[in-house]
């Protein structure tokens, strides 16, 4: 028994000791700290001496009892992995700003097949190798490093042919559209490569420059003006000559052609011209963007139509009459054609100036003002016809006036006679009725006394028949005047009054008036019958 103690007891100090040391161990060598902004990579190393050791898939994650890196990884806290079968490394979170965007790629995976590079998913759930089609947005990512890179860009500008296009993080500010051209296909939502005709409208937009490039197109109306360069002074006047019309300083400047009777003409045209939404697409995928819309077709076609329809005209039809208004109108009818025809939406075109031969225009000049100098004296003429109507018109107005200015102080006159007349009848009507009023007033007052006189009589003769009624019922009630009077002296008699009554015999009454007690006394006696032999006891009575 003792030797089982002696052995058990260093057992248990044994297992104490190691309980504590794994304890230890677990706190200590095992335990590891993740803080907040990181995460927690894990590598199985396989076992220490006992078990099998299987290698994960080359290219692939390590699934569980594989060695190799494990695609999970652990978040902010605290976690026992030990060393001893496990490599712990901290990795940073990937954080994206706003302005940003992230372009992942996965490293592990399935090779796809084909030409295509562009893997569909998300981080974590992933099936091939490639350039992740869907982007970060601005935030924080935990992102496994073995198994993807993440490439964080803001915009990015680059140029494809004759155009700037742009990718990454894409403000398209308003006032402008996003034209899209794909780069590749995307099966999972059917768009094909190529440009779209859906367009971006204004915003921010993360786009993959991988899988997609964005052109930012103007929309809206702009002009394009070719004219004349004339010349200018030291002040920057324009130079005129004598009939006041610019002189050309380049005669290749402008729209240049020669009439129909061989004078070189030349002209200044504004076209108002612009795309719509719906438009942009497609003159990014037939010129490029919209400085090439203007170089390869307005301004061509703007020259080419004015230059066509103009040789067709004399110098002397593009300077005066409806034949110019004729030129005008078929030039912006031909240029809304074959803008209509790309797509182009043309508001409005206009021959601004046309500029003629100083040989053609003077002479012209001249006919033009002899017939408006014709036409000046014809109207001055005629103004002064006019004028002369106008004065007549004028005096029959003024007569007219006068004559109606007369009648009018006339009806005014008498308006106020027959108002007059009308005033002083309503006054005699009503005083006539204020004294039959009054006199009826005194009647009514007349009334009222003689009525309030036989009131007042009436209430007088009333009280005093009341007064004789009360003194009637007062007798009645005591059942004789004498009865009454008793009762009346009696009660008016003053409080201090004494009354003695004494015997004195029969036949006897006397009255002995005195002072007595501080008040008025009367003593009286009265006497017994004769068959009385005790005299009556003497009562003071008040």
């Amino acid at each position: 028994m003792q030797r089982s103690k002696l052995i058990i007891i260093p057992v248990v100090v044994l297992s104490m000791m190691l309980a504590i040391a794994a304890f230890l161990f677990h706190w200590t060598i095992d335990r590891i700290y993740v803080p907040e902004g990181q995460s927690l990579q894990l590598r199985y190393k396989g076992p220490l001496i006992f078990g099998q050791r299987i290698q994960a898939e080359p290219g692939m994650w390590a699934k569980e009892g594989q060695m190799g890196i494990l695609e999970k990884m652990r978040g902010p806290g605290r976690h026992f992995y030990c060393p001893i079968w496990w490599e712990r490394k901290l990795v940073d979170d990937v954080v994206i700003k706003p302005g940003e965007i992230g372009e992942v790629t996965c490293k592990l995976g399935k090779n796809q097949e084909g030409a295509n590079f562009l893997v569909d998913g998300d981080i974590g759930h992933t099936e091939y190798k490639g350039v992740l089609r869907k982007v970060l947005h601005p935030g924080r990512y935990r992102v496994n490093p073995y198994g993807y890179t993440v490439e964080v860009k803001k915009r990015i500008d680059f140029t494809s042919g004759q155009s700037q296009k742009v990718a990454g993080w894409v403000e398209i500010p308003t006032g402008y559209v996003g034209v899209v051209t794909q780069l590749s296909d995307n099966q999972a939502t059917g768009v094909k490569k190529g440009v779209q005709d859906k367009v971006l409208p204004p915003g921010n937009y993360p786009v993959n420059g991988r899988e997609q490039q964005i052109d930012i197109v103007e929309i809206g109306y702009r002009h394009s003006t070719i004219s004349v360069e004339v010349k200018h002074d030291e002040l920057g006047e324009t130079v005129v000559d004598e009939n006041g019309e610019p002189q050309i300083s380049d005669p290749r400047s402008g729209i240049a052609f020669p009439s129909a009777d061989g004078f070189p003409i030349h002209i200044d045209f504004t076209g108002i011209w612009g795309l719509m939404p719906d438009q942009a697409a497609h003159a990014v995928r037939t010129f490029g963007n919209v400085d090439q819309v203007e170089k390869k077709v307005v301004l061509p076609q703007i020259e080419s139509i004015c230059r066509n329809n103009g040789s067709e005209y004399k110098a002397v039809q593009l300077l005066v009459g409806s034949d110019r208004e004729v030129y005008q109108k078929t030039c912006l009818d031909q240029f809304h054609s074959v803008l209509d025809d790309k797509e182009i939406t043309l508001l409005y075109g206009l021959v601004r100036h046309v500029y003629i031969p100083k040989q053609v225009r003077e002479p012209i000049q001249r006919a033009f003002i002899a017939d408006e100098l014709k036409l000046t004296r014809e109207e001055e003429q005629s103004t002064a016809k006019e004028e002369a109507r106008l004065r007549e018109a004028e005096n029959k107005v003024e007569l007219a006036t006068d004559t109606v200015n007369a009648d009018t102080e006339k009806q005014v006159e008498e308006a106020k006679a027959g108002g007059q007349r009308e005033a002083a009848k309503i006054e005699a009507e009503t005083e006539k009725l204020v004294a039959a009023i009054d006199k009826e007033t005194e009647e009514l007052k007349a009334q009222a006394v003689t009525i309030l006189g036989e009131a007042t009589n009436e209430g007088k003769k009333m009280v005093e028949e009341s007064k004789s009624d009360r003194f009637r019922l007062a007798v009645d009630a005591f059942g004789s005047p004498q009865a009454y009077n008793n009762w009346f002296f009696a009660t008016n008699l003053p409080e201090n009054v004494e009354l003695n009554f004494l015997y004195a015999g029969e036949g006897t009454l006397w009255t002995d008036m005195n002072k007595a007690n501080g008040g008025f006394g009367v003593r009286g006696i009265i006497p017994l019958k004769s068959d009385s032999t005790t005299p009556t006891q003497q009562r003071p009575t008040r």
